[in-house]
């Protein structure tokens, strides 16, 4: 993070295209596109960028006061969706005796085009706007040269007629970009796909992300990509089981089957006790969010499925692919990473999830809510990640 003898430094260069200045505390879609422009770095400088509140253009400071609020609004913007993928920064406040300061200092994305609110945004020099066409092109071809995950590497072998067209125009380009910029989208289907992170146009076919979410038979090239369900009438693997389920396809239907699922024939109502509330013998907000977090964290290289298990007395899900990143036992699960970031910023752009770094804890606090015990994680495993949940 920039100390506050670089900032001082800072502050009176003119704005451009690593620096922005406000005096707007609550400007909230000035922020989202200044943090959205710094991540997509289109000029390559591959250095972090820097929103600065509470100064004017010329560096003088405007004598504000920053609260703790003011903090929270400008790193909200981390994890809260708006800006998919989501992006890597830092909010600090700096006290000057002529006002105070806080900096957001954004990192390039590895993974672009960045978009906010379904709208990919640049800086060149002094201006901020929305890219047009060959700006996206430049973001795709710089986030092809140095991807790292399996998720956007390309499904060699496959080609669009592997995924469903339609799948992705209906259904999914309408939750993922703007209705202006849509309307306007003159570009033909491949460098749409490429622009969401779905098609590799130099290898001139779908990325996994691609198959994943709109494959016409995923299994095919990834043969672990599919959800297990078993319902045991035991504790136990050894005990019999009276019903067992696949969810396999394109994850755009499975995700949505899979609630309906949950829904239909695991969450049930009681009433524990007369004259009290109804509760949930699982909340489905905390069944929803462990299972597609399992989804979205699985290493897609194993032939394991996601093994979905009800027994007598719990839930159990669990994934191939530990811990990633960032994330560690020790501070899980306050300190998240992607293994799969396209496929995260697709589900989360269809609705399935919330936000980013918040579903293992949301349904803890479902859990909480509904007076069920507290969910245990196996979570040291190298190769695999497991969570119980324990019937109220």
């Amino acid at each position: 993070m920039i100390t506050k003898e670089e900032l001082e430094q800072l502050l009176p260069k003119l704005e451009q295209d690593r620096i922005e200045k406000t005096t707007s505390v609550n400007d909230a879609q000035k922020f989202g596109e200044a943090i959205c422009a710094f991540a997509n770095d289109l000029a390559n400088h591959k250095l972090p960028g820097y929103l600065i509140v509470g100064a004017y253009d010329d560096g003088r400071k405007a004598g504000m006061k920053i609260t703790e609020q003011n903090l929270q609004t400008l790193l909200s913007f981390r994890t809260d969706g708006r800006i998919v993928p989501p992006p890597s920064m830092v909010v600090s406040k700096f006290e000057f005796f002529d006002g105070e300061l806080a900096v957001v200092e954004v990192q390039p994305h590895f993974l672009p085009p960045v978009r906010f609110n379904g709208r990919v945004y640049i800086r060149a020099g002094a201006r901020r706007g929305i890219a047009n066409e060959a700006d996206e092109r430049l973001l795709t071809e710089k986030r092809t040269a140095f991807a790292r995950t399996f998720d956007v590497t390309p499904c060699k072998g496959s080609t669009l007629e592997d995924i469903s067209i339609e799948l992705f125009k209906l259904r999914y380009l309408p939750s993922a970009i703007a209705s202006d910029i849509l309307a306007e989208n003159h570009r033909d289907l491949k460098e749409q796909l490429a622009s969401l992170k779905f098609y590799d146009l130099k290898e001139d076919c779908p990325t996994y992300a691609g198959i994943l979410m709109f494959g016409t038979n995923p299994r095919f090239y990834i043969p672990g990509a599919y959800v297990q369900y078993v319902r045991f009438k035991g504790d136990d693997e050894a005990s019999d089981f009276d019903y067992e389920f696949r969810f396999e396809g394109d994850l755009t239907t499975q995700l949505g089957q899979m609630e309906e699922f949950i829904r239909a024939n695991i969450v049930k109502t009681v009433l524990p006790e007369l004259g009290g509330e109804y509760v949930s013998v699982y909340p489905l907000r905390a069944l929803k969010e462990l299972l597609f977090n399992a989804v979205i964290h699985k290493d897609y290289q194993s032939n394991a499925p996601i093994k979905f298990y009800e027994f007598s007395d719990r839930i159990e899900i669990s994934n191939a692919g530990g811990l990633y990143g960032k994330a560690r036992p020790e501070n899980f699960p306050n300190e998240n990473d992607y293994r799969n970031p396209a496929l995260s910023e697709a589900v989360k752009n269809l609705g399935y999830v919330n936000g980013f770094n918040i579903g293992v804890k949301a349904a803890m606090a479902a859990l909480k809510k509904n007076g069920s015990p507290e969910a245990e994680f196996i979570k040291d495993q190298p190769a695999s990640f497991l969570v119980k949940i324990f019937k109220r």
